[in-house]
């Protein structure tokens, strides 16, 4: 193998949650598929308020679940950094909210936009708690035919795992939407569970958690796309 991507997972690594140790398969699982060698580093949220040193370097950017991260300005900072300078990113579950507050923030100007599970009595809530929540379920999903994620499953009718209990707010799903963060993929009441930024190399997020789906012989689309990417 000749090539190698650094990627730089953003969050405060837990190596008893499952998700995290999925998210260290699923990258091996498509690296070896592409015939690559992956340098995964994983970025605790806090020194990523003023040191971005490490997201710089990456090819590739994962923002994990397991909100709420020690520093959310820290998780922001790095998804500014990665839809601005055109870096492949992928957000899942907790990622996948807290791009959502960063495009809420700063490309709306939103700028109080809020995280329920940071201040639920925020006056601007872009992610807020879910009615039923939707950890250890596996659901159906409906994709937009032509969108990225569609072209990378393959299909318009996907089942993923989640692990959330917070997810876009269903009255910022149309201000989001029109405002340029796609919602490409949403459950069977018409929720998002997919958003992506048409143009960008790729910025995909998902409030399921594709890795832990993923497996040696089949790993995740999402993934081996994440990596293609950058390459």
């Amino acid at each position: 193998m000749d090539r190698s991507l650094r990627v730089a997972v953003i969050g405060d690594r837990d190596p008893t949650f499952s998700p995290h140790l999925a998210t260290d398969s699923a990258l091996r699982h498509a690296a070896a598929h592409l015939g690559i060698e992956v340098d995964v580093r994983w970025l605790a949220t806090e020194p990523l308020e003023s040191d971005l040193a490490e997201v710089r370097a990456a090819d590739v950017l994962w923002c994990a679940p397991g909100s709420p991260y020690r520093s959310l300005l820290g998780a922001l900072t790095a998804l500014r950094h990665g839809r601005e300078h055109s870096v492949p990113t992928l957000g899942t579950c907790g990622g996948c909210q807290h791009m959502v507050i960063e495009y809420a923030r700063y490309v709306l100007g939103y700028e109080d936009a809020q995280h329920a599970e940071y201040d639920p009595y925020a006056s601007t809530l872009f992610v807020s708690e879910l009615t039923c929540s939707l950890a250890g379920k596996t659901m159906p999903v409906s994709l937009v035919s032509g969108s990225r994620v569609a072209a990378l499953y393959g299909r318009t009718d996907i089942e993923e795992e989640y692990y959330c209990n917070f997810g876009l707010d269903p009255r910022q799903q149309g201000t989001l939407h029109d405002g340029g963060f796609l919602v490409t993929g949403v459950d069977g009441d018409g929720e998002a569970r997919v958003l992506e930024i048409p143009g960008h190399p790729f910025y995909v997020a998902t409030l399921f958690v594709p890795q832990v789906r993923s497996r040696p012989e089949v790993p995740h689309p999402l993934v081996v796309g994440l990596l293609r990417a950058a390459l």
